[in-house]
């Protein structure tokens, strides 16, 4: 469900017109992010409020792997913890202070978990 990215005019290393019907320009691929090892992951739990109106939420960062291995883990804290929240970028967000269950969650899902910030 990813977007593919947006073609920018630098993308395409000056290349701006051809007139050789038989041109294809070749773009080069991004490599796929590999899935890694849970016991490999270093993820950083943390309390986050700013930006956020006053409101406390759980942030989970540090995660390397796809997005929909991301949106996978993020679902299963959100359901076991009964609230909302969302993932993007690497990090996940979980409304509200559930810094120790989410940490206990991911250990037993076999991460590395350990507690930053405040």
């Amino acid at each position: 469900m990813s977007n593919p990215k947006k073609k920018l005019l630098s993308d395409l290393g000056g290349i701006m017109y051809s007139t050789d019907p038989s041109f294809n320009y070749e773009q080069e691929q991004e490599p796929a992010e590999e899935a890694v090892a849970n016991n490999q992951q270093d993820l950083r739990v943390t309390l986050d409020r700013k930006n956020r109106g006053g409101k406390a939420v759980t942030l989970i960062t540090g995660y390397r792997g796809t997005e929909a291995a991301l949106e996978t883990l993020a679902k299963m804290l959100k359901t076991k913890c009964g609230v909302g929240g969302g993932a993007k970028d690497g990090e996940i967000i979980i409304q509200g202070d559930f810094r120790d269950k989410v940490m206990l969650i991911l250990q037993k899902e076999g991460f590395k978990v350990k507690k930053s910030g405040g």
